[in-house]
């Protein structure tokens, strides 16, 4: 991981615009080096630590891409028919017995090995065949097929010795399929990012608790540890930490020795008790922000040390996400989410950004990014439109359980009219 340093932002704590914020965590963090080998059927969401590279062509040689009829485009004759002795059939997984010769073409079907002599196929429904007494003849008419089409040649979509694919990729389903289609059983992937996560706070009440006046119960550490094992990090689970220095900086410890970032939510903002900044300052050079964005000013990051801070023996960074149940998951989305993805080694998966027709109006100064959470829909003119889920106050879980993305209103936008377009990031491309 990177070397730790003075915050490039130590100066400007205060209302630092979201691209400000994002940009001084992704200038600090390099990834973890540890490696683990795993059979391709337990890889999947895996970080690919290596390029895979082909150990074959892929086609292994000349193929069909379509049923039909193989043989030399070189006959095709622009000013009239040709007629065509069928000598023969291929299909998938054999290999047609010697050549074909002038006039002669065999019928093939798709993925079929091309016989010797032939580069063209022409599809069933593109000729006409008839019984001769000679044999089969096929009759091609001018115009209906060009030399060379409908062939699929060794190693047209991966030659052997490329990269099949590229270290950095968190594998998808295609790609095990992929792997499995090059004879490849196992890979080298990056192993599992591990962060810790607890909450802070004495008015936070574990499950199966009774929740006295004043008290919630903890909502934040569930949310938070889901869309980590969505991005297939490792969980581990610190709980719930009481408002007390010495309990904060025995669990900080627990947390900088087991894992390589710490989640945490509560305790940032400006109300919160002094011991907090305390304690993060004796074990981290943590920098507490004050980011232009709704839901979720407040935010705290930076490393944390194991042992003497000089020459520490282990080194975790810290993400201090807001308590609010809904700021907390909105600002692990926009900071924490590609901060974790790049600590495992991923490379730059930036979220898709698409746009859809706001269908009401929404009011928005300039100055700040906001997050509202929504649903997104189409409409029966074919588009996609988008509506807020109603209250949009930071302690209201219920409706970002209830949306399906987020509507993004930039730094520099203001208020927005019903029908204007406005960005969106949907929930499937983002949790």
């Amino acid at each position: 991981m990177s070397e730790p340093g003075p915050s490039p932002l130590a100066g400007q704590e205060n209302n630092l615009s979201v691209a400000q914020a994002r940009a001084a965590i992704a200038e600090r963090l390099r990834p973890i080096a540890e490696r683990d080998t795993v059979p391709i059927a337990q890889a999947l969401g895996r970080v690919v630590a290596d390029d895979v590279i082909s150990p074959i062509d892929v086609p292994a040689h000349d193929n069909s891409a379509m049923d039909g009829y193989a043989f030399a485009g070189a006959a095709l004759q622009s000013d009239g028919a040709i007629t065509l002795r069928s000598v023969g059939s291929v299909m998938a997984g054999a290999a047609h017995a010697g050549a074909v010769e002038a006039g002669q073409c065999v019928r093939i079907m798709t993925g079929a090995m091309m016989p010797a002599g032939a580069d063209t196929v022409v599809p069933f429904e593109l000729c006409q065949v008839r019984d001769g007494g000679r044999g089969l003849g096929v009759r091609i008419d001018p115009g209906v097929i060009r030399a060379g089409e409908n062939l699929r040649r060794r190693g047209e979509d991966l030659a052997r010795g490329k990269p099949a694919i590229r270290a950095g990729r968190v594998l998808k389903p295609a790609d095990l399929g992929l792997m499995a289609s090059l004879g490849i059983g196992t890979v080298s992937v990056m192993r599992r990012l591990r962060v810790a996560v607890f909450s802070t706070g004495d008015e936070i009440t574990p499950l199966g608790q009774p929740l006295q006046p004043g008290c919630v119960y903890d909502s934040n550490r569930f949310s938070l540890m889901g869309a980590l094992q969505r991005l297939g990090m490792e969980v581990i689970d610190l709980g719930l930490v009481r408002d007390d220095p010495q309990a904060l900086r025995v669990v900080l410890q627990q947390a900088i020795e087991q894992a390589d970032a710490v989640l945490t939510s509560g305790g940032v903002s400006a109300g919160d008790a002094d011991h907090t900044r305390d304690v993060l300052g004796r074990v981290g050079e943590v920098a507490f922000w004050k980011v232009a964005m709704r839901p979720g000013r407040p935010f705290a990051f930076g490393p944390l040390y194991a042992g003497d801070p000089a020459k520490p023996s282990k080194t975790a960074w810290l993400f201090a996400l807001p308590g609010n149940p809904v700021a907390a998951l909105v600002t692990f989305y926009v900071f924490a989410r590609d901060a974790m993805l790049t600590l495992a080694g991923a490379s730059a998966q930036p979220l898709p950004v698409l746009q859809a027709r706001c269908t009401s109006a929404i009011r928005k100064r300039p100055g700040r990014t906001e997050f509202q959470r929504a649903c997104v829909r189409q409409s029966a003119d074919g588009r996609w439109d988008v509506q807020i889920t109603g209250s949009q106050g930071a302690g209201i879980l219920r409706s970002m359980s209830e949306a399906n993305a987020l509507l993004v209103l930039r730094h520099e936008q203001g208020s927005v009219a019903a029908g204007e377009a406005v960005d969106v990031w949907l929930f499937d491309g983002l949790v």
